[in-house]
């Protein structure tokens, strides 16, 4: 008897388990594009970053990213150095991640709607809360997200050495746009 009841709690459990995982709906990145831009008196700089790592929850809006760093790629090889090396430290913080949630998104809505990204951002060893407007567009077989924002270098402890001052925005144009697939 207890047996039986044993083997009715575990398949109880297990019909549970194959539930939850069929509603739950899982995307993976299929393609990315991380960019930023300072605007400066000098020399604008700008960098673009296609390795980007990322997994979406839709049914709990949980979303996580990871950027490597060292996958910046520059117009000039010497502003790719000096970013990894002076300002980034990339050895010693090779991955942007951030962490969070989109909030008022609308699985149901297809087509473009505005959401919020609200989470944590964490770059150069420093985690911050960040909330990012954007744009999310929904068809049958794939989200694709969009966002501008700006990024303070001194919020995350990343410094402009004072002799490049002018070379450098202190605010730092950040865009994002990635393709979600169903896993």
């Amino acid at each position: 008897m207890i047996a039986r009841m044993l083997t009715r709690v575990l398949l109880f459990l297990l019909l549970v388990f194959v539930y939850l995982s069929a509603y739950s709906q899982k995307y993976s990145l299929e393609k990315s594009s991380v960019s930023f831009f300072s605007g400066a008196p000098i020399e604008n700089i700008s960098a673009q970053n296609l390795k980007t790592s990322s997994l979406f929850n839709a049914t709990s809006g949980e979303v996580v990213f990871s950027i490597p760093i060292r996958e910046f790629k520059f117009g000039k090889s010497l502003m790719g150095e000096h970013f990894n090396e002076k300002y980034m430290e990339s050895d010693r913080y090779p991955k942007a991640i951030f962490q969070g949630k989109f909030l008022n998104l609308d699985l149901d809505d297809k087509g473009e709607q505005n959401v919020r990204a609200l989470g944590k951002l964490t770059m150069h060893g420093v985690t911050r809360e960040i909330d990012v407007t954007g744009i999310v567009e929904i068809s049958s077989n794939q989200i694709l997200a969009r966002a501008n924002f700006f990024i303070r270098l001194k919020d995350y402890k990343i410094k402009i050495p004072q002799l490049l001052w002018n070379n450098i925005s202190e605010e730092v144009k950040v865009t994002v746009e990635f393709t979600y697939k169903p896993i």
